[in-house]
């Protein structure tokens, strides 16, 4: 028997303007997809929250995306905005993610616009927490200046919860740990 593809929920674009919020995958059961892990690993979820800043252009296309603590790319989150041939703006994203081929599977949805907060929620395996690995956001907007790691904060257990602010154009970017 085949099934037909799982794929992700979109942002609920029905919701106030303040946000979007997206979710990893759910499988037919209504369970949270997570990758394969040993019966010894244990993941927890994360969820971003990326205020942007009132920058006066279109909808920003962003990158949300975990590097380990050399600096190499390790996952993408989310990935805001629809067109691909716009991916190359998100650099730091796209030059670290280039060599994965499921680096947008069921995770790409709307631009964001001026003002608003993109959300997401994805499960990570507690050794990443407090291990030297970095979230990050790129951003670019139509006619507008392109922002690579236009925020970027260590994942530790210090720094949930508190916002960390954007170069360009994200206001805030905060992240819970639960």
């Amino acid at each position: 028997m085949t099934r037909a593809p799982h794929r992700a929920p979109r942002p609920n674009n029905t919701t106030p303007k303040e946000h979007h919020h997206v979710q990893t995958p759910l499988n037919p059961f209504g369970r949270r997809l997570r990758a394969r892990t040993s019966a010894l690993t244990h993941s927890r979820q994360v969820t971003l929250s990326a205020q942007l800043k009132n920058y006066g252009g279109d909808g920003a296309y962003l990158a949300a995306y975990l590097t380990d603590a050399k600096g190499a790319y390790v996952r993408t989150f989310w990935v805001a905005g629809g067109k691909a041939k716009y991916y190359k703006h998100l650099s730091d994203w796209n030059r670290l993610s280039s060599g994965d081929a499921k680096r947008l599977n069921g995770v790409t949805g709307a631009s964001v616009g001026a003002g608003r907060t993109l959300k997401v929620t994805a499960d990570l395996a507690d050794a990443l927490i407090d291990a030297g690995y970095e979230i990050h956001i790129d951003a670019a907007a139509e006619d507008m200046r392109d922002s690579a790691s236009d925020v970027r904060v260590p994942l530790s257990s210090a720094n949930a919860g508190k916002p960390q602010a954007g170069k360009q154009y994200i206001q805030t970017l905060t992240f819970q740990l639960q």
